[in-house]
């Protein structure tokens, strides 16, 4: 399935039914009075959040989703039944914004989560609604009111516990697909992901869903290359694992541009836990291994890991160091957010 994570798409909320104008009619039935009965409420649009999705690919094909509308009263006090609800399905970590790109509407983040886009209108009163002692024969019904109709956007950004930074061609997807089942094209040019990819990692007794981030090169945030599009991916990651090609000349220059666009993008990646690994180190001589990883960190001001998917030198040290560092970011998150305990009931 194609990997999409932003989509523009039109909406319409039901338009109200309107209420009717009628009179009892019968034989031997001399004062009948108004019977018109009310107009059906049109059906609202939701977003719901749910497990079996995780892209937008489905919003390049629909663009509209339009409500039923209310049905419109009747004779003899016979209300119109409202419309149907319009739901679309999103997958967890969907953000909704208005028509601007920019005004967050609401963000979509566990199974389950709904969030109401427009509201269905309201039907209209029928003329019984109006009859009294002194107006016993009204001649007058409300029409039901319009729906809602507007565009919004739809982005997701991918719920991963740890995310892999790094230059194009540092290894990313070679370690995604050395500790996962997850199965990234590898090549051995630039921009070989064009996407981003997901795969559960599992170390020792733990599992943890890993981000494989399309390369950044300098100027990304100005949208050189791929741009920072992608970045939003890892805003919900609790860790990143940035890895450091080894047969990079300059391995601290190298660090300190991914650094640099990671502070340009903002959304507080810059002060995300960060480990930093010298990959490719299968390629290198001793000498040249150590030299790169002293010089790697003094610019990351960091032990650096030494790592290899391809030998697998190293992994199982960086898979036990994002655990690690996933534990305790999930630790203060349930110190921060307490759950409320029931209270004691006899």
């Amino acid at each position: 399935m194609k990997f999409l994570d932003q989509a523009k798409i039109y909406i319409k909320s039901g338009d109200g039914g309107a209420g009717a104008i009628s009179f009892r009619r019968e034989k031997f039935i001399e004062f009948g009075g108004p019977d018109g009965g009310d107009g059906g409420r049109g059906g609202d649009v939701w977003a719901v959040c749910v497990d079996n999705l995780n892209t937008l690919i489905d919003y390049r094909y629909q663009q509209h989703f339009k409500a039923r509308g209310g049905t419109p009263g009747m004779g003899r006090n016979r209300s119109g039944p409202g419309g149907d609800d319009c739901i679309i399905h999103v997958p967890p970590g969907t953000e909704v914004y208005a028509e601007d790109n920019e005004t967050l509407l609401g963000d979509l983040k566990a199974v389950g989560d709904r969030l109401l886009l427009a509201k269905g209108g309201n039907g209209g009163f029928g003329n019984a609604h109006f009859k009294s002692s002194t107006n016993q024969s009204p001649r007058h019904a409300n029409p039901g009111l319009p729906g809602e109709e507007l565009t919004i956007w739809l982005r997701l950004k991918l719920i991963a516990d740890a995310g892999l930074v790094g230059l194009p061609n540092a290894g990313k997807s070679t370690f995604l697909a050395a500790v996962s089942a997850a199965k990234p094209k590898i090549a051995d040019y630039p921009f070989t992901t064009l996407h981003p990819n997901l795969g559960v990692v599992r170390a020792g007794d733990t599992d943890f869903v890993l981000a494989d981030i399309p390369g950044l090169i300098e100027g990304a945030h100005d949208g050189a290359g791929l741009g920072t599009r992608f970045l939003g991916h890892v805003e919900r990651c609790r860790v990143l694992l940035h890895l450091v090609d080894g047969t990079e000349e300059d391995v601290a220059a190298a660090y300190r541009t991914v650094r640099r666009e990671l502070k340009a993008y903002g959304g507080e990646l810059e002060t995300k836990k960060e480990i930093v690994a010298l990959s490719k180190i299968d390629a290198l001589d001793p000498e040249t291994r150590e030299a790169r990883a002293a010089a790697l960190q003094k610019a990351a001001r960091k032990k650096p890991l030494l790592l290899s998917a391809v030998s697998r030198e190293g992994v199982d040290q960086a898979l036990y160091a994002l655990t690690r560092e996933i534990s305790r970011a999930e630790d203060r998150e349930d110190a921060e957010n307490p759950q409320p305990t029931e209270p004691w009931r006899p």
